[in-house]
């Protein structure tokens, strides 16, 4: 793919992570099967600790509200080796999270549970957070140009800052100016990016948004942001029609910054 160049008015990059600055397999292969295979266990290890117990408050929120819309997660018999209300009540948990998961939601309440999970599995050093090999050097780059870079994914800003703080590369957090998740609003809203940009200081229209799904490619372009799709190896194939509307790249070093010094 040729280069592509940004806007000489932009002043800050967005990124997505999912098939934009970190490989799809990564987070479909070893985080969520993390999540699936531990689950119980770190539920009965840290029930009542304060941090799991807002976790499990939060849930609980999201489940009365699924219920309201029509949205419940199906109640399973409870099985007989269950013994105890702690048993029970993580059992139920356990089968929410698997529901949601299962379903691909992006609740903040499953989101902050899968952060303290993945904090803990990071620390200890069972998981390092990939990210493609274009990616630091062309946010160095970035940052030398006098750009700022900012993350904006549906897994939790905690969660985020586990992937850059332990990656392959080290911790890299220090080249990134701030993190955005669902808390701010939907990817696939409009409104999101335009309270990023209110957040962040600057128009929509100096905001550079990268990402794999042109969903939000679309909802960021509805807000005024610049966008450019990239197409990674598993990533979601386009259309014809999104092949020809969008900027595209396959790697971040095909990005060129005109009217930068």
């Amino acid at each position: 793919m040729a280069t592509v160049s940004i806007p000489a008015g932009t002043s800050a990059l967005l990124l997505d992570i999912e098939g934009t600055t970190t490989p799809i397999t990564f987070v479909k292969d070893i985080l969520f099967p993390y999540i699936r295979e531990h689950l119980e266990e770190y539920l009965s290890n840290h029930w009542e600790e304060d941090e799991c117990k807002q976790d499990v408050h939060l849930l609980k929120k999201q489940i009365e509200e699924d219920m309201r819309q029509n949205r419940s997660c199906p109640v399973h018999a409870v099985d007989q080796t269950v013994h105890t209300d702690e048993e029970k009540a993580i059992r139920e948990v356990v089968d929410n999270v698997l529901w949601q998961m299962a379903a691909d939601r992006k609740s903040t309440a499953l989101k902050q549970l899968q952060g303290h999970m993945w904090r803990a599995a990071y620390a200890s050093g069972r998981i390092k957070g990939e990210v493609y090999q274009d990616v630091i050097p062309a946010i160095r780059r970035w940052r030398g140009q006098g750009l700022k870079v900012f993350i904006y994914s549906s897994g939790s800003v905690e969660a985020q800052k586990l992937l850059f703080g332990y990656s392959e590369e080290g911790d890299v957090l220090d080249l990134l100016d701030g993190h955005f998740d669902t808390s701010t609003g939907a990817k696939v809203d409009g409104k999101s990016y335009e309270r990023i940009a209110e957040r962040i200081g600057c128009q929509p229209e100096e905001i550079t948004f990268l990402t794999d799904l042109t969903r939000e490619a679309k909802a960021a372009e509805d807000a005024g942001v610049n966008v450019v799709v990239v197409v990674r190896p598993g990533n979601t194939e386009l259309t014809d029609d999104e092949r020809a509307h969008y900027k595209l790249v396959a790697s971040f070093s095909q990005l060129e910054l005109t009217g930068h010094v």
